[in-house]
């Protein structure tokens, strides 16, 4: 019988270890190198095949119209997808979402959520789409949803949908919500953003790995300076918990981490921060937990 229901799908948080703004092309993206790890923090959701066509957000999320929810425009790609392979549109689906994440974060909620909607949606409907062919689906929306898709730790390039499967060691990370929201393109138009970086390579980083002991001690976040400028609870974030390692903004912000390689250390630093701000400890996940429940082809090696 096939199945109808797909309840507590996780859609992990995403930290950029690195991040790296190395040109531009001449449409105007920024040409990136960063390092992609995923942590056990997230998102929620749940789904329900319908009875009609109808791809539709059960629930209310403040600040996301559901026309505009990138989990709806993923979903809608995808039947569009089926029903060309196919010749008839599959059962449309409600979709509830447990929003954990803050929007404009830099931890790529809305891109998880989207690539979660089509690794359960493939397999509900039996859709057929191996791995990179729902990473291509996801990219037009948003370039971190192929990741999310590859569903492993990844060195990417381009404007981060050239992936690469980077073996980095199990950290505890504490990451402060600074209580703002960034916007991206405010950070990626600033005219003092550093857009010229030199390149590095996967060696590089992992040679790094070897000698150091936190992750976020590699290279910079090139977009930090930028959103620490045009948000100062971003910078008070990165000065405070810098006193206790390499702290660093994910993304374009606006939520700062710090990796640590016990619990415990991570627990010391979490009891400390100050009740100003959300915070929060996550443990470094090196594939994605629905890899194996929703066997997407080429997520597991």
């Amino acid at each position: 019988m096939t199945q109808t229901v797909l309840r507590d799908c996780p859609a992990p948080a995403k930290l950029n270890l690195f991040l790296h703004v190395c040109g531009r092309r001449p449409d105007g993206y920024h040409l990136l190198q960063t390092v992609f790890q995923m942590v056990d923090h997230g998102d929620v959701l749940h789904f329900a095949l319908r009875g009609d066509d109808r791809i539709h957000r059960a629930n209310d999320i403040p600040g996301v119209p559901e026309e505009q929810d990138l989990i709806v425009r993923a979903l809608r790609l995808l039947q569009a997808e089926f029903q060309r392979r196919h010749g008839r549109l599959p059962p449309g689906i409600d979709v509830t979402v447990e929003k954990i994440l803050p929007m404009g974060g830099g931890l790529g909620g809305g891109s998880s959520d989207a690539a979660t909607a089509l690794m359960a949606a493939n397999h509900l409907w039996q859709a057929g789409l191996d791995r990179d062919e729902l990473m291509a689906l996801g990219l037009p929306l948003g370039a971190d949803i192929p990741f999310f898709i590859f569903g492993q730790t990844a060195f990417a390039e381009g404007v981060g949908e050239a992936l690469q499967a980077v073996d980095v060691p199990d950290y505890w990370y504490v990451v402060i919500e600074p209580g703002v929201s960034v916007p991206t393109a405010a950070i990626f138009s600033a005219e003092d953003l550093t857009r010229n970086t030199e390149p590095v390579t996967i060696a590089d980083f992992s040679r790094c790995l070897v000698s150091q002991t936190n992750p976020s001690e590699y290279g910079r976040n090139d977009l930090q300076a930028v959103a620490s400028r045009l948000f100062p609870p971003v910078a008070r974030a990165v000065e405070w918990l810098g006193r206790y390692g390499g702290a660093r903004m994910t993304g374009s912000g606006a939520c700062v981490f710090c990796a640590f390689s016990t619990e415990s250390e991570a627990d010391e630093v979490l009891s400390k921060v100050p009740s100003e701000w959300v915070a929060w400890k996550a443990k470094s996940l090196p594939k994605h937990p629905l890899a194996e429940v929703l066997q997407v082809d080429g997520v597991i090696d």
